[in-house]
């Protein structure tokens, strides 16, 4: 494993990747919110940036269990537009 490029998983695939080709979704307090930077504190989930990803992990409910809140419809809508589709 390279130390320098920390891993992270997919909430919604299970893939594995570099932490810096992933999106960080982060719960700071009662705030949701994008991390493209991955440095903002709080409870953080990872999901791959790209429309299927996002969309799995909305029928699962994936981001709703890794950060223990609800996620609204809404903030989906945001994650896809981070990611330009």
């Amino acid at each position: 494993m390279d130390i320098k490029h920390p891993i992270r998983k997919c909430v919604a695939c299970g893939d594995r990747k570099n932490k810096r080709e992933m999106l960080r979704i982060v719960k700071n307090k009662d705030k949701i919110l994008i991390d493209p930077r991955g440095t903002l504190p709080g409870r953080g989930a990872y999901l791959c940036p790209d429309q299927l990803c996002i969309e799995k992990a909305k029928k699962k409910n994936a981001l709703n269990k890794a950060l223990k809140t609800s996620i609204s419809d809404n903030f989906y809508n945001e994650i896809m537009e981070e990611i330009g589709k």
